[in-house]
């Protein structure tokens, strides 16, 4: 009997040893296993802080990890491949897969309009066209800083603000920002606020409305939720006359288009590179299947001779070019890189000289006569954004804004590009006034 005592004390010593080696055996590969994973975890928690990320829910934080990691390898396996025009980072997105960066913020498809685009022949490409290298709207003052949209499908929105920014600026000098809010909540006959919406429908409800509020009035909150508040509603202080397509699918065309004023874009967006886009001219796949609106503020040439976009995004600006990519142009495609070129358009308006003249649409107010720092009589140049030379009578375009003594207008001062000066035409009376312009000035 005692044997059989002894015996079974013995199994139950050799047992609990068993027991304490595996133990140990499995805290010894989790050291190990935590060793080696160190590195990786301290570049999460850097990343962790400086996109200002947490995470309350169970288990979450590991699971972050994971596709943190999936994607910092995806980052690495790209950047190690030599000669590519584009570089990819642990952007923002970096903790998301790529399903739920597209089910986030891009939301429904942008889908061509039914009806007949607004044609117009305003940015035609047309042979004999001259047009500047490059164009970079930012330098020029006519681009808002980079916003956030947030969680919310509402890229839409801050491409037709974008596109009226612009404009506003090109013709009054005064960047004004203006409310993406107003549009996600009153827009709401054919666009659907944080779940997509298109630019030309926007433009329409601007029209209609009599023009938008701005950003400080009625700010961004990147939710669909709220109820339209008709008494910022009815605040305009940046009006429309109504917007124009470029003519789809034509590069050459939306590069004119560029050359005079920023313009609202639609492409596809949800591709993994370009969710990780760092740097460069973005060369990666993407197709036409049109996801995300953005802002064509210019356009260049790389030192490696690489043709692109600039292109604002509102993605925050800790993702890409400090929220800007540069989108690969002349590409051997009519729909051009990610669609760019299908569904291009810009707001017009008639140009107001002062409270009494104005001039029409796609022309320059001139001054032709002052005193006291106050202009008296006004004259129109028939191009926008013109050069109003100092004679009184002439005005030069755009894209060759150095007025000449000989009557021509040069590209810049001593170039031998030159263009024959353009005779201003009277402006129109709004009120009473007395217009004393020359109509031969």
């Amino acid at each position: 009997m005692s044997t059989q005592i002894t015996f079974t004390i013995l199994s139950l010593v050799i047992l609990s040893v068993l027991l304490v080696s595996s133990s140990l055996g499995g805290v010894t590969a989790t050291v190990v296993h935590n060793h080696q994973n160190l590195a990786e975890w301290k570049m999460f928690d850097r990343w962790l802080v400086e996109n200002h990320k947490n995470y309350n829910g169970l288990g979450e934080k590991d699971k972050r990890f994971q596709i943190f990691m999936d994607n910092a390898r995806f980052v690495q396996e790209h950047n190690s491949i030599p000669n590519q025009s584009y570089e990819l980072g642990l952007t923002r997105f970096a903790d998301l897969t790529n399903e739920e960066f597209r089910a986030i913020y891009l939301r429904k498809k942008m889908e061509r309009r039914t009806r007949a685009p607004v044609k117009a022949e305003r940015y035609l490409h047309k042979a004999g066209d001259s047009l500047p290298d490059e164009v970079d709207w930012r330098a020029k003052g006519a681009v808002a800083p980079v916003r956030d949209q947030g969680e919310c499908g509402s890229s839409w929105a801050f491409s037709t603000t974008g596109a009226i920014e612009g404009m506003h600026q090109i013709k009054t000098g005064e960047l004004v920002s203006l409310s993406v809010q107003e549009l996600i909540d009153c827009d709401r006959n054919y666009n659907e606020g944080c779940d997509g919406g298109l630019m030309d429908a926007a433009f329409i409800f601007i029209v209609d409305n009599g023009g938008l509020d701005t950003e400080e009035d009625y700010p961004y909150t990147a939710t669909d939720n709220n109820t339209c508040n008709s008494v910022k509603k009815n605040t305009h202080v940046v009006t429309i006359d109504g917007y124009e397509d470029v003519p789809w699918n034509d590069e050459k065309s939306l590069k004119k288009a560029v050359a005079h004023q920023p313009i609202s874009v639609a492409i596809e967006a949800g591709g993994r590179e370009f969710q990780h886009y760092k740097s460069g001219v973005f060369t990666g796949a993407c197709g036409t299947a049109l996801d995300h609106a953005a802002l064509a503020v210019g356009y260049g040439t790389s030192s490696e001779g690489q043709d692109y976009w600039i292109i604002r995004d509102s993605l925050g600006s800790n993702w890409g070019e400090s929220g800007y990519i540069r989108l690969q142009r002349n590409v051997n495609d009519s729909a051009g890189k990610c669609g760019v070129a299908m569904l291009p358009s810009y707001p017009t308006k008639s140009v107001v000289c002062d409270k009494s003249y104005s001039c029409p649409d796609k022309s320059t107010c001139c001054c032709v006569s002052e005193s006291e720092g106050k202009c008296n009589s006004w004259g129109c140049c028939p191009f926008e954004s013109a050069t109003c030379c100092e004679n009184g009578s002439s005005c030069c375009p755009q894209l060759y804004p150095v007025c000449d003594l000989d009557g021509t207008c040069r590209m810049k001062a001593n170039s031998p590009l030159s263009v024959k000066a353009l005779t201003r035409g009277p402006a129109t009376a709004t009120t009473k006034a007395t217009n004393v312009l020359l109509s031969s000035a």
